[in-house]
């Protein structure tokens, strides 16, 4: 029988699997640094709440797509430990989502820093 969990163990479980992912996935680091450094350049640039919710979408997609690939991994190598063509298909195509994610993330980057970086530097 399934036990029932509380809100609080439910959210406890959800940053543990945060916490994993950051501890092991090198690239969600290196997404979230970049996510700090696009935060602090909105910041910087004083983003409309216009601007910022696309930011703050984007940066959720990115990373939410990594966790749930790391997700994706994890079951795939208790399944499947030996290599084999559908485990193979399976890791790819979910790193290949996260892919996707990020190219469009960093041309979501390049519309919104456009004109405020442009302005800035022919301020100068």
């Amino acid at each position: 029988m399934k036990r029932s969990h509380t809100w609080s163990s439910s959210f406890r479980y959800a940053f543990e699997g945060i916490g994993y992912g950051l501890k092991t996935q090198r690239n969600l680091r290196v997404h979230v640094f970049c996510a700090v450094l696009a935060a602090g350049a909105a910041a910087f640039f004083h983003f409309t709440p216009v601007k910022w919710a696309i930011l703050l979408l984007t940066i959720a997609l990115v990373i939410a797509l990594e966790l749930i690939n790391t997700a994706i991994e994890s079951v795939v190598d208790l399944a499947s430990p030996d290599l084999h063509p559908l485990a193979k298909a399976a890791k790819d195509t979910a790193a290949g989502a996260v892919l996707v994610s990020a190219i469009f993330a960093v041309i979501i980057g390049i519309v919104l820093f456009y004109a405020p970086v442009l302005e800035w530097v022919t301020a100068k």
